[in-house]
């Protein structure tokens, strides 16, 4: 199946200059939803994954079904005051700024195997937010996986040396 046909390109948004690539519509599609989380779990199924993470809020549009069918549990990554116990937190760097996120400080435990799971590969600064918030928690991170990658954008950087799935590539 060709996923690239169930993804909406939208120019000039969030502001000029930037084209968003949007799931909504494989996410609307049962057969594309279900064939993208069936590509993530045969991805995950040979790593042994313990637990999955995802950073808000589409990472959890993807990682819940993951979790769902390898029968694991799901660890949600926020921004700041959206987990209501206590927290660890890292910091990354956007195009325009410093943001923050966190996860709970119990959410996993040591030696456990993740899999980080999200829409999109950019930049790579979530995704490494979420890298140095599980490993400082004593877990490994077994792959990572993502819908879509922009190319260009330098988001592997951020990911050498980790094993990564990606189910489509488009221009960044």
């Amino acid at each position: 199946m060709d996923l690239k046909n169930y993804i909406a390109t939208i120019e000039n948004y969030p502001k000029e200059g930037v084209t968003f690539r949007d799931i909504s519509p494989l996410m609307a599609d049962g057969n594309a939803y279900s064939y993208a989380v069936r590509e993530i779990v045969q991805y995950a199924t040979d790593k042994k994954i313990d637990m999955i993470v995802g950073p808000e809020a589409r990472g959890f549009i993807v990682g819940c079904p993951v979790a769902f069918e390898l029968g694991i549990g799901f660890a949600p990554v926020r921004k700041p005051g959206k987990l209501p116990r206590e927290v660890i937190s890292a910091d990354y760097e956007k195009e325009y700024g410093i943001d923050t996120l966190c996860m709970h400080a119990d959410a996993i435990k040591p030696g456990q195997r993740v899999l980080i799971v999200d829409d999109l590969l950019a930049t790579g600064g979530t995704v490494k937010a979420t890298i140095e918030m599980v490993e400082r928690l004593g877990g490994i991170v077994a792959g990572c996986a993502f819908l879509v990658e922009l190319d260009g954008l330098n988001g592997r950087k951020a990911l050498e040396g980790y094993d990564t799935k990606v189910l489509m590539n488009f221009p960044g």
